[in-house]
């Protein structure tokens, strides 16, 4: 049986860990929540992670930092970050270091819809 693409979400928000994961599921794909980019490290679930949504702001490492260490590290996972500040500069440069998408929370279903399918296929 062929394994669903894992999407992993990084998330300091017990909110989004909670709703997002059940969202990406009806999508078709496979889920794993974390609540620090340490403990995503630290999971082994980084080999099978084919496309990461992270939270910018997050409390000790950020979410551009955890790309900078993966990067860092060879992991060429494609990631999406997710934040509730509207900075279009800020936004451009999470793409220009290598970010597939940044969405401005909230974001709609269908624009995550959207973009998980144009990175998973």
């Amino acid at each position: 049986m062929k394994r669903l693409p894992l999407v992993s979400v990084v998330d300091d928000d017990e909110s989004v860990r909670e709703s997002l994961p059940d969202l990406i599921r009806l999508f078709g794909f496979e889920v794993q929540a974390f609540s620090s980019a340490a403990e995503f490290l630290n999971s082994g679930w980084m080999e099978r992670t084919e496309c990461l949504i992270l939270d910018v702001a997050m409390p000790g490492m950020s979410g551009p930092e955890l790309h900078e260490e993966l990067l860092k590290r060879g992991q060429k996972i494609p990631v999406v970050f997710i934040t509730a500040h509207k900075d279009e500069s800020e936004s451009l440069q999470l793409i220009q270091n290598g970010a597939v998408a940044c969405l401005f929370k909230p974001f709609s279903d269908v624009a995550l819809q959207e973009t998980l399918e144009t990175i998973l296929g």
